[in-house]
């Protein structure tokens, strides 16, 4: 079965909010030549295509793979996100049905006293993230530091690290981490 290359650009250009002359403009190539691609009038060659999608800019194989079914969930109430937390810990994660999702984001809540072990965490990526509520103790490598709301944090996760809540109240985090680790 061959893949529908002219509906796939329709799609991704109106994703990317283009109209054909916009995309052509961007690409350097005639507004025809995007029109008769989007009705499967021609095939463009595979350079022919790559130059197409410099316009949006997007590379082929993310123009291959990229789910365009609009069953894809976008937003999430509150109550529909899973706690992947243990005990005084919840790591309640956004997008946990996302295909190949390429980050984690959470909202981290510790309660008073809690903390992520006396070991210290060490993983591939990047993360980050934003005190809501309440103060966290963040040790990253040989720093420490006491944040608390509005301050905010981000450091390569292969350096060991760890979280406690040093506070009386519940500390309210809002992080992100690449690639995902949950």
């Amino acid at each position: 079965m061959s893949e529908d290359i002219g509906g796939r650009l329709r799609a991704v250009r109106k994703m990317a909010g283009l109209s054909q002359r916009e995309l052509a403009k961007r690409a350097g190539v005639t507004n025809g030549m995007i029109s008769l691609i989007e009705q499967n009038r021609v095939s463009p060659s595979i350079s022919s295509l790559k130059k197409v999608l410099h316009g949006l800019p997007m590379s082929l194989a993310d123009f291959f793979t990229l789910d365009l079914s609009e069953s894809a969930q976008i937003f999430y109430r509150s109550e529909e996100l899973p706690d992947l937390g243990q005990g005084a810990i919840s790591f309640r994660l956004v997008g946990f049905n996302r295909h190949k999702r390429s980050m984690s984001i959470l909202h981290e809540t510790y309660a008073a006293g809690a903390d992520t072990g006396e070991e210290m965490l060490s993983h591939a990526g990047e993360e980050g993230g934003v005190v809501v509520r309440g103060q966290i103790e963040l040790t990253v490598g040989t720093q420490t530091r006491v944040l608390g709301p509005g301050d905010a944090y981000y450091f390569e996760s292969r350096v060991p690290h760890r979280f406690r809540n040093s506070g009386s109240e519940e500390c309210f985090i809002i992080s992100a981490n690449s690639p995902p680790t949950f």
